[in-house]
């Protein structure tokens, strides 16, 4: 069956793509992938005759038209795109192409951006008490403008642990706008090619989060993220395993009986 399959490649390392994207890879006549921020060793997994094109030169006319090839070929279609495609993948006009065009596809999901600079930060972002939201936003940049009501100050009122993609060229936009909510101290981390072997992370404060940025020459491929769960250790423990506290799977434990 010819089909094209886009597929979530993770963050950075080729370890970390998933076992069914990993498999596609290695069946596909035509891999596309998007430039740089998918790993070579990834690619090298595909077909030693397939075709391999890096998307990053190419606007979507041409990349339908590599995928029109290949499906005309009888080939099935490896599309990567940098961690979970669902998260600005830019992947909806390309299936809306492709739904005009009559030719099937499927989307395999990633490990997306956040999820990885949480791992190397050994941090878990939603902690009882302290943050149970985590929003996922960008700013405006080059990019499409962001819809109304999704400005960082209005989002900023929510409290919530803060995932800015695609915004770290904005970091003075991204510190002036969320000061006053979250105030001057709270903690920020950078996450620059997240599990790439050039990784880097950087923690700060809104207060002194742009000056590090400047001073480490961070310009692209970072992930910002804003919040009090990033650096609490006051909090309470979660209900989900206290002694007391009983489910489907697990009954309450039982009370030691007084001695007298």
């Amino acid at each position: 069956m010819t089909i094209v399959h886009f597929i979530g490649a993770g963050p950075g390392a080729p370890d970390l793509i998933t076992v069914r994207g990993l498999a596609l890879v290695r069946r596909c006549k035509a891999v596309l992938y998007a430039g740089s921020l998918v790993p070579r060793a990834v690619i090298a997994e595909a077909p030693k005759d397939a075709r391999i094109v890096d998307t990053a030169p190419l606007h979507l006319d041409q990349i339908i038209a590599e995928i029109e090839r290949a499906i005309g070929a009888g080939h099935e279609v490896a599309r990567l795109h940098s961690g979970d495609p669902s998260l600005y993948g830019a992947i909806a006009e390309q299936m809306r192409r492709l739904d005009r065009l009559g030719i099937a596809y499927d989307v395999t999901p990633g490990v997306p951006a956040y999820a990885a600079a949480a791992a190397a930060l050994k941090a878990e972002l939603t902690l009882p008490g302290i943050a149970q939201t985590i929003v996922l936003t960008r700013t405006s940049v080059r990019a499409s403008p962001m819809p109304r009501g999704e400005d960082l100050k209005t989002l900023a009122k929510s409290g919530a642990t803060l995932a800015i993609h695609l915004s770290i060229n904005n970091i003075a936009h991204v510190v002036r706008e969320l000061t006053p909510r979250y105030g001057a101290d709270c903690p920020v981390a950078v996450a620059a090619r997240v599990s790439w072997p050039d990784e880097a992370i950087i923690r700060g404060t809104l207060k002194d989060i742009r000056d590090k940025v400047k001073q480490a020459k961070i310009t692209r491929t970072a992930l910002i993220l804003v919040g009090p769960a990033l650096g609490s250790r006051d909090f309470a423990d979660s209900r989900l395993y206290a002694a007391d506290h009983s489910h489907v799977l697990r009954k309450p434990a039982r009370k030691k009986p007084k001695r007298g």
